[in-house]
């Protein structure tokens, strides 16, 4: 016996009406982590060293700025669905629960534009 409405197993959302998006969104971009961090690390591994100039070179090449600015992206958006998860589990006062969720929604934006900022900045050697 199912407690869902026949409308809810059709859509397969929950009375939230977003739960399935949320999850899904952790889930793809969990797997878009996995080989854009292990390009990274192995990039940075395949170098000879880890100087500023070494770096900025290889950062310098199209590909390696795309890349390094979309694991930027695709980690802030993550970490962001994760930290919202815990909020809106663990935090019960209506007033604070949204001072939170506003708070952390405007640092993420904040952090991924200034990680965004700052590989263009390498990258481009302004």
């Amino acid at each position: 016996m199912s407690l869902r409405s026949p409308m809810g197993r059709v859509l397969g959302k929950g009375a939230a009406k977003d739960g399935t998006d949320h999850w899904w969104s952790q889930r793809i971009s969990a797997v878009a982590l996995i080989p854009l961090t292990l390009w990274f690390l192995f990039s940075l591994l395949a170098l000879p060293d880890l100087h500023y100039e070494t770096v900025r070179s290889w950062l310098a090449l199209p590909i390696n700025t795309l890349l390094a600015v979309i694991l930027v992206a695709v980690l802030a958006f993550h970490s962001n669905l994760g930290t919202r998860v815990i909020v809106e589990d663990y935090v019960h006062a209506r007033a604070t629960k949204i001072a939170a969720l506003l708070l952390l929604q405007f640092l993420y934006v904040l952090v991924a534009g200034a990680g965004i900022l700052a590989i263009l900045h390498i990258a481009l050697g302004s």
